[in-house]
């Protein structure tokens, strides 16, 4: 393994930040077939995990406020509500970062899932209170479960940032 590289904030906040909002640009495109239309994914959420897993930082929170406030934006949801609920997950993750390390993939994906079930969980539950009326419990569902398996692009954003972080060394 050659020696550790810094974390350029360039590569490892804002290349995923482009990805993600123009994975969420392209997904939202009016394209159907079979009468189905394509899942829409809350792509933010791959690095709101990845990002508390790489390390800890203070400009992570931000970067994932702006994605937040980018999708209600596109979205048209109530401000704030991405953000905070990116936040969630991204603090949920961090608090467990520890006990993350040197998990396998399979482990990972399923704490990912679950910081994927509490964000989403907390999206509810913010619509809830906002509106005053219950969001459709399918459609959160089949939304969850096309996140969960954005997993992979996790993994990935992972393994390309490890080496940054003393733990891994």
């Amino acid at each position: 393994m050659t020696g550790a590289r810094p974390l350029n904030p360039g590569r490892w906040l804002g290349v995923p930040m482009l990805f993600v909002v123009l994975a969420t640009i392209l997904f939202a495109a009016p394209i159907r077939m079979w009468g189905l239309q394509l899942p829409e994914p809350v792509f933010a959420m791959v690095p709101a995990f990845a990002w508390a897993v790489i390390r800890p930082s203070i400009l992570a929170p931000f970067a994932l406020l702006l994605l937040g406030l980018f999708l209600d934006t596109f979205w048209g949801g109530p401000t704030g509500l991405w953000g905070l609920s990116l936040l969630v997950a991204y603090a949920s993750v961090l608090a467990v970062r520890n006990m993350l390390t040197g998990q396998s993939r399979p482990m990972l994906w399923v704490w990912y899932a679950g910081a994927c079930a509490l964000s989403m969980t907390a999206g509810f539950l913010f619509t809830m209170m906002d509106s005053l009326a219950m969001p459709s419990l399918v459609a959160v569902f089949w939304q969850f479960l096309a996140t969960a398996l954005l997993f992979p692009f996790a993994h990935r954003l992972i393994d390309r940032f490890e080496d940054a972080d003393v733990r891994f060394r």
